[in-house]
């Protein structure tokens, strides 16, 4: 018997203080590193966007991977 699971997660980081830091240059650059982190670890990437303040990545987790430990190699 197999097993069949897909449980979708949004997840949206803030600057400290909600500073709008993140200048849209530097937030691509930022967007390349996370993507390559999250397809390192075996997740699949949806999307991932941003303004100046905060992100929000929508992924998917492969059945081996946490996701504070995700969230850990992330940040």
């Amino acid at each position: 018997m197999s097993t069949y699971t897909q449980i979708l997660y949004q997840i949206v980081f803030g600057t400290r203080n909600r500073e709008r830091i993140l200048k849209e240059k530097e937030r691509e650059k930022l967007f390349r590193y996370i993507s390559g982190i999250i397809e390192k670890q075996n997740c699949h990437l949806y999307r991932i966007n941003g303004i100046e303040d905060h992100i929000h990545i929508v992924t998917h987790l492969h059945p081996t991977i946490a996701l504070a430990n995700l969230v850990k190699d992330i940040i």
